[in-house]
């Protein structure tokens, strides 16, 4: 399932060896792929990621572990993880600091990224993704946070996807309890098929969710928030 806060291509991330003559593993294999009006195969992928902002489990199992929270969050300015040859300007670093004082992780700037929470790293991650003010952001789910991590993020999340001056941002997760107030769309997937799409309050609800996950669902709503399980046996039989 993906929401939005508008529309957007997800790219992967990668982090960049030292190695000067490596090459990103980016280009499709048939067909075209254009990212914010350049064309895969024939743009600068170092100048076209710090574009865009992302976020997922699978980066954050890239993340060095030994790596500073602040580090983290820094080295999207040249979309790398891990710092390695890279010039940083005191811009950069203040710039950072303010980021994770927005996100609430100021704290945390000095501790290592292997010692953070499931929650702490996904809030680090997010921060990262929006710290060179990104044309588009993705984020994919991560559901294993605890309760608390998680209303947090989702709190801290929603209030940046309702700012003015928020990018357009993709959300893929096969969990409703994690879309954020402030997502507008919705795109339900199943088998790569698409089962439904457009607004999000008119396209979230029990009937295309079932289709979705091919068995019942009761979805319900508080506050802009939502959650879904498993229909009974007597409600799936109404």
């Amino acid at each position: 399932m993906t929401t939005s806060a508008g529309s957007c291509s997800a790219p992967t991330a990668q982090a960049r060896p030292p190695s000067c003559s490596w090459r990103p593993r980016c280009d499709p294999t048939s067909g075209a792929v254009t990212v914010l009006d350049e064309r895969l195969g024939r743009t600068d992928v170092f100048e076209l990621r710090p574009r865009i902002g992302f976020a997922s489990s699978a980066m954050a199992r890239r993340v060095p572990p030994e790596e500073t929270v602040l580090n983290v969050v820094m080295t999207a300015a040249y979309s790398v993880l891990g710092r390695w040859n890279e010039a940083y300007e005191d811009i950069d670093e203040r710039r950072a600091l303010r980021v994770l004082a927005e996100w609430r992780l100021d704290h945390l700037a000095d501790r290592t990224f292997g010692t953070l929470s499931e929650g702490e790293q996904k809030r680090v991650q997010i921060a990262r993704a929006v710290m060179t003010d990104p044309e588009r952001c993705s984020w994919t789910s991560r559901a294993r946070a605890s309760i608390s991590a998680h209303a947090r993020s989702c709190e801290l999340l929603g209030g940046y996807a309702q700012a003015p001056t928020t990018p357009a941002m993709v959300m893929v997760t096969h969990h409703v309890e994690e879309i954020p107030v402030g997502f507008t769309h919705v795109l339900l997937l199943r088998d790569g098929a698409v089962i439904a799409a457009g607004p999000l309050e008119q396209t979230l609800t029990a009937e295309n969710l079932s289709s979705t996950f091919g068995m019942p669902i009761v979805l319900t709503v508080a506050d802009g928030r939502y959650a879904a399980r498993a229909a009974s046996q007597d409600h799936a039989d109404d």
